[in-house]
């Protein structure tokens, strides 16, 4: 059947505060409570002024830092490898962990950095998409997710009012919510990803597609057009209608988008090698969503010898154009209208990708005119000018950097 999905409010599912207890029996995280408890910064939180902050997870725990001067405000112990996602309410930051999606107040108001006791429980908690004032959490493990509104954690204690949807099975997948209600959600099982569907604000399926292998990650470009990756191409969502781009390769994986709201221009991630190791990559590509139904083609950069990245290592500016963290050490500016690095500014030492995505290494986020850069092989993080290449703020961290996040 492919109407397998069900629609209800969260208190239908059980899911309410008290499920945020659900974490305190794990062994392989903190509970909330004991994670609160243990967290106040070094430094009292009166004297931290409020403004953005930055997250960085390293084994034990989550530092807490000044996002402008890379100052510690706070070092929060969580046990176990955990991943990091910006709220987008510019003071919360969601923490994937055992038990589910636990939420971080960052302090960016100028209060105490804590782990709190409000988890979105989700027995394998994965993406976490946010667009037009809506937020979507996904859970592997169930095929599950929650849609909210984003700003709802501020002011309030415990979780938001939830709408909650079921995949027809478990799997790695994705949600997005659409500015009209319409949500697209990947389909597949614990063995394979084959495609996308649509469901109206009704919460009725409308359309799927079903060939995209390998399905992963999203993106919502300008006036709202939705990519996915696929095996081979990217599977396009335009005006109500599926179009699949085709990879000029034989194989030519799609895994990760990184999209503005004001360019049609999507920027991924491509892999040409079927059997290459590790994490590295050393090609980037580009879809022109304005020109979809015109037959936009996915275009492929192929960077300078000596140059590879992972998909941590990729943002985009207010201007729409690219930036990626080189192998090289170097920030990399990208004209997505030329699709040529026009720029190159050093900024860390050369480093070899990881064996495994979870292993820590350099990672990348941009803020505004600046980036945030991190050194795993110093135990640091960088601010850097992206006008100049200057690096303006060096901040020190308590263990080695993996995952990072901005409430701004």
């Amino acid at each position: 059947m492919h109407h397998s999905f069900t629609r209800r409010r969260a208190a239908a599912l059980g899911i309410a505060t008290a499920a945020a207890i659900a974490l305190a029996g794990c062994t392989t995280a903190a509970s909330p409570d004991s994670s609160t408890e243990a967290s106040a910064p070094e430094t009292p939180a009166a004297t931290a002024e409020a403004g953005p902050r930055l997250t960085l997870t390293y084994d034990g725990g989550i530092a807490v830092l000044d996002a402008e001067t890379l100052e510690q405000v706070a070092d929060l112990p969580i046990e176990g490898f955990n991943r990091l996602n910006t709220a987008g309410d510019g003071q919360h930051v969601y923490v994937t962990t055992v038990g589910g999606f636990q939420v971080l107040d960052t302090g960016a108001d100028g209060s105490e950095p804590a782990l709190t006791d409000t988890v979105f429980e989700a027995t394998t908690p994965g993406h976490v998409v946010r667009h037009e004032g809506r937020t979507v959490l996904f859970d592997d493990g169930t095929g599950n997710f929650v849609a909210f509104d984003t700003d709802a954690l501020l002011g309030a204690e415990g979780l938001p009012e939830l709408e909650a949807y079921e995949s027809e099975a478990a799997h790695h997948g994705v949600a997005v919510e659409l500015a009209d209600g319409t949500i697209l959600s990947t389909l597949g099982d614990s063995e394979s990803r084959s495609g996308v569907r649509v469901l109206d604000d009704h919460g009725h399926e409308t359309a799927r597609f079903e060939e995209c292998p390998s399905v992963h990650g999203e993106g919502v470009a300008a006036d709202e057009a939705v990519l996915f990756g696929c095996e081979d191409g990217v599977l396009t969502y335009v005006d109500g209608s599926f179009v699949k781009i085709g990879s000029p390769d034989e194989f030519g994986r799609v895994g990760n988008a990184y999209v503005t709201d004001e360019s049609p221009i999507a920027v991924v991630d491509y892999k040409d090698d079927p059997d290459a190791e590790g994490s590295l990559l050393h090609s980037l590509a580009f879809v022109d969503t304005a020109s979809v139904e015109d037959g936009a083609q996915l275009d492929v950069l192929a960077l300078p010898d000596g140059v590879e990245y992972t998909w941590r290592g990729v943002g985009r500016d207010d201007a729409g154009d690219a930036w990626l963290l080189g192998t090289d050490g170097a920030l990399h500016h990208i004209d997505v209208e030329t699709q040529e690095i026009v720029a190159s500014f050093p900024v860390i030492e050369a480093w070899e990708g990881p064996a495994e995505w979870q292993e820590a290494h350099p990672a990348l986020v941009i803020d505004g005119g600046s980036a945030i850069v991190t050194e795993p092989a110093s135990n640091s993080v960088h601010r850097v000018d992206l006008a100049t290449g200057e690096v303006t703020a060096t901040g020190e961290l308590p263990g080695t950097p993996n995952e990072l996040a901005l409430a701004r």
